[in-house]
């Protein structure tokens, strides 16, 4: 593969970018092997006939209940899965691929993103070259963490109808068929990039609707998520329900909107569902339950947005995400306001740093934490806490960082985002109340916490932090972060890194 990747194209307010000089590319090295290696992520290589049995789950506080219960449920869980950031773009070793040379650095692609840093600051957990098709494998790979993790689907970015993005998403309906019939593939074409007249688009689909990994309704009709769906007006929707009737495929409309409010009652009559797209704010989430009211007292169902955070180098802009604090309150409104789907808003959109995916700088944490919400989402009951589990969670640096040697434009707090913080969390699953002792750079702290889910801030130091769980003098628990925090930087970079004691 040639330094020619599809671009990446972004939509209404993403992207993201990273912290990391070429000078230090043998040291990044160094870091990606032994992070492949202590996490024993070896990709399997079978050339694979479908399969649906779970991974071992050992890594979580709970058992995750098997697929069979999880997909009994009428509540769904997809995530949004953004073709540009597959797990390799070019199938090369990690410490010096397409990410490493081209997206992680300031001097990457002729030098394009220098005036933000680079394009990326975090990356997929990546994985070894292999031979045969490695795309498909890779894909494949994808398909079995998610539905690993208590998924039910991807929503599927269609950012064109050509090209390598294009060939993505064909790729991944493969991917899903081989790996697991039952894993579900929502078509989502993207109205911000996607100029193209409503019959060429339902032609398109109908071809996608091949697949038998396409997702469709128990009454047979396929699902079309059409992001930013208002782009266009309900008339031209019509058109694209009428096309795909005529290729004798029955449409259930699931719009999501950046503007639902002022949406909703011009789209229910062509609509199966609603959505919005949400913000990545802790603060700002009071919302949620009359949307989920309004679309209901409308006869449709919500798919609602569940975020960890976002920060985008290239747009200038961040979210104040409050460590996991938008990912627990997102869920708990899911959980509590009655929706009836939600959408991991992203599985892998590096450039927004939004990614749930397992990545370089948050290993499987994101994931892991929303399959315990995700559990309760989908049974109904809490499930109940069987190991010991501390998560912690921090920048890197502060949010106040002046300046940042190879980066002239810095970000700033998106306008209403919660105020900037710069904190430790301390994410504790306990199976009984335990001390919890902790040392935020050279800072000791501790405390007590409950049995069950328990988050503990602290003010954040330079250095890394450690944290050990002890009950009755005993260590049940323990991890350390692997990136200190630092005040003087050369490049901006305002994402939480995360970690397990599990993992």
């Amino acid at each position: 593969m040639t330094d020619q990747p599809a671009r990446p194209t972004h939509r209404h307010q993403r992207p993201s970018g990273r912290r990391r000089r070429t000078a230090l590319g043998a040291l990044f090295g160094l870091l990606l092997i032994g992070l492949i290696a202590g996490t024993g992520l070896a990709r399997d290589q079978e050339d694979a006939a479908p399969r649906v049995e779970r991974t071992n789950t050992a890594a979580l506080p709970f058992d995750l209940p098997a697929a069979d219960v999880l997909r009994d449920s009428p509540h769904l869980v997809f995530a949004h899965y953004f073709p540009p950031y597959p797990l390799s773009l070019d199938n090369q070793p990690a410490e010096y691929d397409y990410y490493a040379r081209n997206y992680l650095t300031p001097q990457g692609e002729q030098g394009k993103h220098a005036a933000y840093g680079g394009l990326l600051r975090d990356r997929p957990l990546p994985v070894p070259p292999s031979s045969g098709d490695w795309q498909l494998a890779n894909l494949e790979t994808e398909v079995r963490t998610a539905r690993d993790a208590g998924l039910d689907g991807f929503t599927v970015d269609i950012l064109s109808l050509t090209g390598s993005n294009r060939e993505r998403v064909d790729m991944l309906l493969r991917a899903a068929q081989r790996v697991d019939p039952g894993f579900r593939i929502v078509l989502m074409p993207d109205m911000t990039s996607l100029h193209t007249d409503p019959l060429t688009l339902a032609d398109q689909l109908a071809r996608l609707a091949a697949s038998p990994s396409a997702y469709r309704l128990a009454d047979g009709r396929l699902v079309v998520s059409p992001f930013k769906a208002e782009a266009q007006e309900p008339a031209w929707w019509g058109q694209v329900i009428a096309r795909l009737r005529d290729h004798g495929i029955g449409t259930a409309l699931v719009p999501v909107f950046l503007d639902f409010r002022a949406n909703a009652e011009r789209f229910a009559p062509i609509s199966h569902a609603f959505s919005s797209w949400g913000n990545r704010s802790y603060t700002r989430q009071n919302n949620v339950p009359g949307d989920i009211q309004l679309a209901h007292s409308l006869g449709k169902k919500w798919m609602q947005a569940v975020s960890v955070q976002d920060a985008r180098p290239n747009q200038g802009v961040y979210d104040e995400a409050g460590n996991t604090a938008t990912l627990r309150s997102t869920w708990n409104h899911a959980i509590s306001d009655g929706a009836d789907w939600v959408q991991l808003t992203t599985w892998n959109d590096y450039s927004e740093g939004s990614q749930f995916a397992p990545s370089l700088h948050n290993g499987h944490t994101y994931l892991d934490i929303s399959s315990y919400y995700l559990t309760r989402f989908k049974t109904g009951a809490w499930p109940r806490i069987v190991r010991d589990t501390v998560y912690v969670t921090s920048r890197v640096q502060f949010t106040d960082v002046g300046s940042a040697s190879l980066q002239p434009r810095l970000m700033r707090p998106r306008p209403g985002t919660a105020s900037p913080r710069d904190q430790v969390e301390l994410l504790t699953f306990l199976t009984a109340p335990a001390t919890v002792s902790a040392r935020v750079g050279t800072v000791p702290h501790t405390y007590r916490a409950p049995a069950g889910g328990y988050a503990q801030d602290l003010p954040l130091r330079p250095g890394r932090t450690e944290a050990v769980v002890r009950r009755v003098g005993d260590a049940v628990a323990a991890v350390t972060t692997r990136w200190p925090a630092r005040r003087t930087v050369t490049v901006q970079d305002l994402q939480y890194y995360a970690v397990s004691s599990g993992r």
